[in-house]
């Protein structure tokens, strides 16, 4: 049976606190190292592009940055492994598309069993083939930094007919604890027992803190009925409490997000110039947040995980609704 699939898993939550603490709030400047055409290489670039469905001419849209954001599986600094492979996989991949005409951004999240065709790298890293797997194991080619980034956005590029994807952010799962205690903690009330699991957790009002935060919004097993919708439904509660969180550290010291993104850099890997982190812009700060995006497939087991097969009707559909506009 087909269906939309979206992993609100702890990754997805740490990479939406960063969108909030990062992009809208520090102001990511992602227009800034953005190669950018005159008018007349801008219309080459849209010829060059130009796709036909149905019998209608179809161009990339100039009116949307792409972002990718990615959520790693691991913790600690992120550090080079030494070789051209690394056990990294990218748990979560979600593409941020501000799209300046709507002054929104929408959110793609991809699902990371989504069965797809991506680079090996061999020696020196240099493309040694391809193979046909889960889209989370294309991170895993590569030193774990910016060369597995890269690997990963030219996957999920050619998955999307070819797509400009303008920049990566890739973060590891240390990043809920930082952001989290940066606030101050986050006050929520609990409503389920974490006694088997984290005995630091009470029933009732609790200001989580530390390794506290990541386990309320990521353990599911051992806690109350276990369901992934009981642990939605903590991430909202987190969520609304960490806004009021951030709303008032911001205006009792309104440039700690400097500390905070010192502290992210170990545990983020991006191309983004620290320029571009730092200034604040202010067509991106007030873009409200749009739709989360997902993909219809099928989940299929294979002989040694889970395999998403993408409906290719509806990837095609995605495409050309959020990434192309119809020539006039």
């Amino acid at each position: 049976m087909k269906h939309k699939s979206i992993r609100w898993n702890a990754l997805m939550f740490a990479a939406i606190l960063i969108l909030v603490l990062v992009l809208l709030y520090s102001g990511l400047q992602i227009l800034e190292s953005t190669v950018l055409l005159t008018e007349t290489g801008a219309v080459q670039e849209v010829e060059k592009k130009t796709v036909y469905r149905d019998g209608v001419a179809y161009y990339p849209r100039l009116d949307i940055t792409v972002v990718m954001l990615t959520g790693v599986d691991t913790q600690g600094p992120m550090v080079d492994s030494g070789s051209y492979n690394n056990p990294a996989e990218a748990d979560m991949v979600s593409l941020l598309i501000f799209d300046e005409t709507n002054e929104r951004v929408d959110i793609l999240a991809l699902n990371r069993d989504s069965m797809v065709e991506m680079d090996i790298l061999g020696i020196r890293g240099k493309p040694a083939g391809t193979r046909f797997g889960q889209l989370a194991l294309a991170h895993t080619y590569g030193s774990g930094l910016d060369d597995s980034s890269r690997n990963l956005r030219n996957t999920v590029s050619k998955l999307l007919n070819g797509i400009d994807i303008d920049h990566y952010v890739t973060i590891n799962m240390d990043a809920i604890e930082i952001i989290n205690d940066a606030v101050g903690g986050v006050t929520v009330e609990v409503t389920e027992d974490f006694s088997q699991v984290d005995p630091s957790i009470p029933m009732g009002r609790v200001t989580l803190m530390g390794f506290q935060a990541t386990n309320y919004v990521r353990l599911r097993y051992e806690v109350e009925d276990q369901l992934n919708v009981s642990r939605m439904d903590r991430q909202q509660k987190y969520m609304k409490g960490f806004f009021t969180a951030l709303d008032e550290k911001s205006q009792s010291d309104p440039y700690f997000l400097v500390d905070v993104y010192d502290q992210l850099s170990q545990h983020m890997v991006t191309d983004c110039s620290t320029t571009t982190l730092t200034n604040l812009i202010d067509d991106f700060g007030g873009y409200e947040l749009g739709e989360v995006i997902t993909i219809d497939g099928e989940n299929v087991k294979g002989k040694e995980f889970m395999e998403y097969h993408l409906d290719e009707e509806d990837l095609d559909r995605v495409i050309f609704q959020y990434f192309y506009a119809p020539k006039k």
